[in-house]
């Protein structure tokens, strides 16, 4: 059976996969960057996006494709409806990193709070006690998307005595527990105005693209930041370069970008309001433990039972 990773990025994944399938019958590559992908999948009956668009284009070019499996949760970059109309199962490893993703999101929080880009400025000027930072204790933590990451986030975020407000499409009973309010999309103005810190955990969506626009931007606080550990798309980037330079907020902590990897001389990363991680809010030794685990389950089940363990 041949595995085939359509993303040459995340290179500890492959190897964390390829410690768990071990069988000889099970063959993994990895997508040539710099080949036609349409002209690589020939042969394969897995495939592993990543951060690869698997359009209907690349089934197609796929004969063998039987299962199209992330390792890890996002689904956004794999034409679904073109999957099912051609017998293609969909799964991906739910909740392998929401420990990791919930962790990170608190990192960019205490990052911006603690005005770390400044501070390692202060360094280098030689200045000790600067700058002034905030704490978390006490302020309002609004979450954008209450799923497995979010809810950990919340979690956490408790811990810290912080006050939490967090929306999702379909609130659920079990969430009350973890939050001070838990509304639909339909509540995200008030959470807006509310938070003074704003963190983003929802998938990329037709309903979810470009949320946080420049009116959503207006709404928050000067004062509050926003985190994005989810997908870049979610943010309209221009609208978020203005926000910072101008001060309508605080600040940002970035992990995901509109284009993946950035450019390093993107303007965002010369802004002393922005922490910005390349992508790792889930890269963790533990969630790729997890997900490998998982993935390797579903790949099994596929050859001895047709079908992975689970599938949308």
């Amino acid at each position: 059976m041949k595995i085939f990773f359509a993303y040459d990025g995340f290179p500890r994944a492959r190897e964390k996969l390829r410690a768990e399938l071990t069988e000889p019958h099970f063959a993994i590559s990895v997508v040539d960057p710099k080949g036609n992908i349409l002209e690589q999948v020939g042969d394969v009956d897995v495939i592993i996006p990543g951060m690869a668009a698997i359009t209907a284009e690349v089934m197609d070019a796929a004969p063998r494709l039987k299962l199209i499996v992330q390792f890890g949760v996002g689904l956004d970059g794999v034409d679904l409806e073109a999957a099912r109309q051609r017998g293609i199962y969909v799964s991906n490893a739910p909740g392998v990193n929401a420990v990791a993703v919930a962790e990170h999101a608190l990192f960019l929080m205490l990052a911006l709070a603690r005005r770390l880009p400044v501070a390692q400025a202060a360094l280098v000027e030689e200045r000790i006690g600067f700058p002034v930072g905030g704490e978390l204790h006490g302020k309002t933590l609004g979450i954008v998307g209450f799923g497995n990451s979010g809810r950990e986030l919340a979690r956490m975020a408790r811990g810290l005595g912080m006050r939490v407000l967090a929306v999702r499409r379909t609130p659920r009973e079990e969430d009350r527990a973890l939050a001070d309010f838990v509304g639909t999309l339909d509540d995200l103005d008030r959470v807006l105005a509310e938070a003074d810190f704003v963190s983003l955990h929802a998938p990329l969506t037709p309903e979810t693209e470009g949320l946080i626009d420049a009116a959503a931007l207006a709404r928050m606080k000067p004062t509050a930041f926003l985190v994005n550990v989810a997908r870049g798309g979610l943010i309209v980037r221009d609208d978020l370069v203005a926000a910072l330079r101008s001060g309508l907020i605080a600040g940002a902590g970035l992990d995901v970008f509109w284009m993946e990897p950035p450019d390093p001389k993107d303007e965002l990363f010369t802004l002393e309001n922005v922490v910005a991680t390349p992508h790792i809010a889930g890269v963790t030794e533990e969630a790729y433990n997890r997900s490998a685990r998982q993935v390797a389950a579903h790949i099994r089940s596929l050859a001895q039972e047709g079908k992975p363990e689970f599938y949308y």
